[in-house]
Order: structure tokens, then C-alpha cells, then sequence
């Protein structure tokens, strides 16, 4: 693209859907200028299942919206998801040198707190800084330039399969098309639906998209928790189209326009016309019915993720903010009362966050995570100008230590200083805690 017009495009390859978002960056907002969507044929759960169709919906929608945008796209942002990302807590100490943290202070201490195990075969997408202490101050959100001996760094770390990163990749570049960065969807759909009130106060993310249900939990300011659920939209879908007996795509339309997750609720006495299997004619159904089928879906994925939660350690009395639902699924009717019923806490419908030229088509849950995207390849773009204005994230986005031969891993060693990194894949191998880590991980699951 015109990097001298700012141009940036969000990609969001998902289960149901590939969404391309085309903008213009003015004055720190975002002018949309591109938006376009088709049918996603090669997703799973979240994860590339065919390459050949993924390539060929990736293809479909970079044309359609660069026919709308006017102009040529040759890079994106995308995401990812799916049951193989993990996340952790982890913390690095280090000792400030010259009694004044310096950025090789911080950068230090990130490197310790990455020093963890993880499985083989897994990658670190992120490294998100929750908080700083210096000596024994809590609670340091920008420690460069204070005085102090030793530098304390919490961060939440988030894997995935390195496999099912360079699948993703291998699409794209089909597309002659080259990736700026690979995000993880529940991090930046928060971002694009949240608050700052309700990071601070304690709130859960809850996008009910197609292949998978993706969780994210804010508490004090930072991200704590992030997980996903191989279990969302499609399958409510699928009970639909086998308890009416009707095909699938009219199952979809069905859920769409008429779905409801609760039974009492007003103005459900509308029937609805369910077009059969074969050469049959169709039939009638009350809207309250398909509650029936819609509701118990729903509310199990809830409770999956309510018990997500709790095992993790953020039950739901530290979630004073509550719930914010966003994803396609989010605009069935009842939904919200629902999820009050099952986590006893308020509820909202999370949509993107009107950025002066946002058009009324976007401000829609299910482009919570594509306008997430493309506010980070904003971002990304402020900081390779030098000339941000807006927050930036405390992440980092691939290897560091990694050196590669392309010219795209290159170019992500001579932008290390900033926070958001085209993806470095290198060969995935196991890594070894210090003896710190070894030491406070023996505590925690000891004392």
C-alpha cells in the first residue's frame, strides 16, 4: 500500500466469515475507507483445515475492498485463534543499573520473565506488561527515568502452535500479500470494545464468534487472563439445521434473523417459515421455540467459560465491570439477560469504538475483532513514524532473540524497538527456566 497515504488493512480470517477493513489514517482517527466480507470455506475451529479455499476467500476479499478503497493492498494485519493458545503469568527481576531504569533496564527484565516453559512446538505471540515494581513500589505503569536498585516486571505471555501460525501465513503470502503482524483476536477485540473504566474496575470479553469462543479478563488496568473455547456460533448452527431438519446455510439465516436464547421474552409469537430437506414444503414454527434449541447452546458456552474463569483464579466477584459480549452470536435476542442469569453480574452488547468516520456498517459486534486489528496496525504505523499520539500497548509480537535471512525478519530486527513486529517464526524449540522462575512456580503450586 501507499505508506506516504497511510493506508492499513485489517484482515480477520475467521470460522463463518474473512472481513477485510481498508483505512485512512487522519489526525489519529481512522477513516474507513474499504470494507468487504465473503464466506469463510477453509477455517476450523479457528484454525486453517484447507489452504487452498482460505487462500481463495483471502483473494475474494482483499479484491473486493481494494476495489472500494481505491487503492492497491500489499500488506495486513491479521489474527489468529484457536484450542492450541495458552497463556501465563510470568515475572522477571532484574538490577537497575546506574540507579535510574534505563530502556535496557525494561528490555532486561522482559527477557527474564520470558525465560518459561513451554511446549515445543508453541511459538510466543505476545508478551503484555501488566505492571512495573521499582523496590517495593506497586503498581509502576512507566518506569524509564525512575531511580531505584531493582526492576520487577509482570508480564502475561500468550502461545501458539507454530504450525498453525505459518498456515495462516502460507495463505496470505499465496495472495502476494505480506504480514505485518499476527495478533491474538481476544487481545485486540477487547481493545476495540472496552473501556478504561472497566479494565480498571475488572471485566470479562466474551466474542461468541463462529469456530470459537474467545475469553479475555482486564483487571486493574491490564490483561490477565486469555483463553479459548472450541465452541461458539457454528454449533448452535448445527442444532439448529438437526432439530428443524433443514439445511444448514437455512439454519444460519434462521439464527440470524430470528434467533432467540430465551423463552419469556416479549413479542416471540411470530412464526417463522423453515424450509425443509428435499422436496418437502416447508413449515411453520413459533420464534418462541427455537429458544428451545438456541438457549441450552448458549448457555453452556457461558458456563464453560464461567468455569474457565474460575480455575484460572478470576471468579466472578473480582469481574466488578461484569461481562461484555461481542461476536455475531452476541446479537441473538435474550442474550444479554442470559448471561446476567448465569454469571449474576451486568452485562453489555461490546461494539467498536466510533472513531469519528466510523461508518454505522462497522459499529457491529461481529467487527469487533477486525477493527481491533486495524487500530493496531494504526498503532503500528504511529510508532514506525515516530509520531504516536495514541496509547500504546506494552507488547511485543514474535521473537526478538530470533535473527532470520528474509527480508521481512529483516526488517522486523530493525523495528525491535517497537511494539508491534511483523511475526519471526523460528524453529520451534523448548526453553528452560531460570532458577527463579523454577523457584517461584515450585512455590506457587506448593504453598
Amino acid at each position: 500500500m501507499n505508506e506516504k497515504q497511510q493506508y492499513i488493512c485489517a484482515l480477520d480470517i475467521g470460522t463463518s466469515t474473512v472481513i477485510a477493513l481498508v483505512g485512512e489514517v487522519v489526525d489519529d482517527e481512522i477513516n474507513i475507507v474499504g470494507v468487504a466480507e465473503v464466506e469463510s470455506r477453509g477455517l476450523t475451529a479457528g484454525m486453517v483445515t484447507n489452504i487452498d479455499a482460505t487462500t481463495q476467500d483471502i483473494k475474494a476479499v482483499i479484491a473486493e475492498a481494494e476495489r472500494m478503497a481505491g487503492c492497491k493492498i500489499r500488506s495486513v494485519t491479521t489474527g489468529i485463534t484457536g484450542n492450541h493458545i495458552r497463556s501465563l503469568n510470568s515475572q522477571g527481576v532484574v538490577k537497575i543499573k546506574d540507579g535510574e531504569v534505563s530502556k535496557a533496564d525494561v528490555e532486561r527484565a522482559k527477557d527474564t520473565a520470558k525465560a518459561v516453559n513451554i511446549p515445543p512446538d508453541h511459538q510466543i505471540l505476545h508478551t503484555v506488561v501488566q505492571e512495573y515494581i521499582i523496590d517495593n513500589q506497586l503498581g509502576v505503569r512507566e518506569p524509564i527515568g525512575m531511580s531505584g536498585v531493582r526492576l520487577d516486571t509482570r508480564v502475561h505471555i500468550i502461545t501458539g502452535a507454530v504450525t498453525a501460525l505459518q498456515n495462516i501465513q502460507k495463505c496470505i503470502k499465496r495472495c502476494q500479500l505480506e504480514v505485518d503482524a499476527i495478533m491474538l483476536q481476544p487481545l485486540v477485540c477487547a481493545e476495540a470494545v472496552l473501556t478504561e473504566d472497566e479494565k480498571e474496575l475488572g471485566v470479562c470479553v466474551i466474542n461468541i464468534g463462529g469456530g470459537t469462543t474467545d475469553i479475555a479478563v482486564y483487571t486493574n488496568g491490564a490483561i490477565r487472563h486469555t483463553a479459548v473455547i472450541p465452541i461458539a456460533g457454528d454449533h448452535i448452527t448445527r442444532d439448529l439445521a438437526q432439530a428443524l431438519r433443514t439445511p444448514y446455510h437455512a439454519a444460519e439465516r434462521i439464527k440470524t434473523y430470528h434467533g432467540v436464547a430465551l423463552e419469556d421474552l416479549d413479542g416471540l409469537d411470530e412464526m417463522v417459515e423453515v424450509p425443509s430437506v428435499g422436496n418437502r414444503p416447508p413449515r411453520q414454527i413459533a420464534r418462541r421455540n427455537l429458544a428451545s434449541v438456541i438457549g441450552p447452546r448458549v448457555e453452556e458456552i457461558l458456563l464453560l467459560t464461567l468455569n474457565e474463569l474460575r480455575h484460572a483464579g478470576y471468579p466472578e466477584e473480582l469481574l466488578t465491570s461484569g461481562i461484555v459480549l461481542t461476536g455475531g452470536a452476541s446479537l441473538l435476542r435474550g442474550v444479554v439477560e442470559l448471561t446476567e442469569e448465569v454469571f449474576n453480574l451486568p452485562a453489555r452488547i461490546g461494539v467498536p469504538h466510533d472513531s469519528g468516520h466510523l461508518s454505522e456498517r462497522i459499529r457491529n459486534p461481529r467487527y469487533s475483532t477486525a477493527m481491533g486489528l486495524l487500530e493496531a496496525a494504526k498503532e503500528r504505523v504511529q510508532q514506525k513514524n515516530g509520531g504516536s499520539t495514541g496509547s500504546v500497548r506494552s507488547a511485543s509480537f514474535g521473537n526478538k532473540d530470533k535473527t532470520g535471512g528474509s527480508s521481512q525478519n529483516k526488517r522486523a530486527d530493525n523495528e525491535k524497538n517497537t511494539d508491534m513486529q511483523a511475526l519471526d517464526l523460528p524453529e520451534p524449540r523448548p526453553r528452560k527456566a531460570n532458577i527463579f522462575t523454577r523457584i517461584v512456580t515450585w512455590m506457587r503450586e506448593n504453598l
